[in-house]
């Protein structure tokens, strides 16, 4: 009787373990295939970027050196400050340059008389000449004599000019507007003609540059997808460029690419892109490093790939898994162009429709069967699927 009590008890146990579990499609998977998530693949027009270092340059600079020699009398600017073209920026002493713009100009009026001298000699030479009272010779004399005093004159007034620029050259004027550093010379100062080292700089940076630097195989690379018609640019209009400071934060107000450098560095194997931005504010400074983030335009026809279901083989290649027609893991060899959040571009290797594993890739191998189950990603590449609905597919 015990027995038979202990029977009854286990067919109970079995009993309410039976009624627990699910019934209908949704039990386990087959035996022997693995359940794995996938995403269904369609193309769309991604925007592509390219992010790539920079650092800040001067939209142009000039050195001031000084074109005489003198001691410095006065310095006019504001070190830090912003100065136009054409504003003084230090005066020399210039007394002995207007005594020499002095002497040149006597100089001149003594050869001007002298020019006057012997064209008056020449002309009435000349005209006795028609009635035989001089002789020829005079005549060819008095001509010599008014082209040496005319060339006296032009060397004179030449003289004079060289004084008038050596006199202006003792007050030192910007060539060009911007904001000008640190004097290195103080009033009293004896400076040089055409030193070497500096009297200031001047830089201007309201619009600025920002030099940027990428590899010939992407610049190669980005001209067969144009080319291909696959990178659309729209507009035409030059890329636009953000920039991203040193901080971390993003900077105001977008550029664009000015120029492109046509060489190709020799011993780095990359070329440079230089960008110009509007700096009013001088929150960019010559020197700065940031990153850059230029637009290149929409890559039509590509496809959103979860960077989880990308792996890279030694070679260097990507490769997704895809479920086949009849339900097997295949494997793909893909072509990427960047990223896109937490998602691979993808140029080339997939197709609409295709099923992309995204999920259980522990449970399977190259060529397996598999049950796919439909699977959704959020923004932050985290999946969400049902795999209760498994074998119900």
């Amino acid at each position: 009787m015990r027995a038979i009590g202990r029977l009854g008890g286990v067919v109970l146990v079995l009993t309410l373990i039976a009624a627990c579990q699910p019934s209908g499609p949704s039990g386990p998977p087959p035996a022997g295939k693995a359940e794995v998530g996938y995403v269904s693949l369609q193309p769309t027009s991604v925007p592509h970027t390219m992010e790539l270092p920079g650092r800040v340059i001067a939209l142009a600079t000039a050195e001031i050196r000084p074109q005489v020699s003198g001691i410095v009398r006065k310095i006019a600017f504001k070190e830090g400050g912003v100065i136009e073209a054409g504003d003084v920026l230090y005066e020399l002493d210039d007394a002995k340059f207007k005594a020499a713009y002095a002497a040149a100009s006597a100089a001149v009026k003594k050869a001007e008389a002298a020019t006057a001298g012997a064209q008056t000699a020449y002309d009435r030479n000349a005209k006795l000449a028609e009635s035989n009272a001089v002789a020829a010779q005079t005549v060819d004399d008095s001509r010599s004599t008014l082209l040496q005093a005319q060339a006296s004159e032009e060397a004179a007034r030449a003289d004079l000019e060289t004084a008038r620029i050596n006199l202006e050259n003792a007050t030192i004027r910007a060539p060009i507007g911007g904001v000008i550093g640190v004097s290195a010379v103080s009033v009293g100062a004896l400076v040089t003609e055409n030193q070497t080292d500096a009297l200031a700089t001047i830089r201007q940076i309201d619009p600025i540059n920002v030099d940027l630097v990428d590899s010939s195989a992407n610049l190669l690379r980005i001209r067969d997808e144009v080319n291909s018609g696959r990178l659309g640019r729209g507009s035409g209009n030059p890329p636009a460029v953000t920039l991203t400071l040193e901080n971390g934060k993003p900077y105001g107000t977008a550029g664009s690419v000015s120029l492109t450098e046509m060489v190709v560095s020799e011993t780095t194997g990359t070329f440079t892109l230089r960008a110009t931005f509007p700096n009013s504010q001088r929150v960019l400074l010559p020197g700065m490093f940031v990153q850059a983030s230029v637009d290149l335009g929409s890559l039509n026809d590509a496809f959103l790939v979860p960077q989880r279901a990308v792996t890279r083989s030694d070679d260097g290649v990507a490769t997704v898994y895809v479920v086949s027609q009849d339900n097997k893991a295949e494997t793909r060899r893909i072509t990427t162009a960047g990223t896109s959040g937490n998602n691979w571009i993808v140029t080339d290797g997939l197709s609409a429709g295709d099923r992309l594993i995204v999920d259980g890739f522990q449970k399977f191998s190259a060529g397996a069967e598999v049950v796919p189950v439909e699977a959704t990603i959020d923004d932050d590449g985290v999946v969400e699927q049902d795999l209760t609905a498994g074998s119900g597919k």
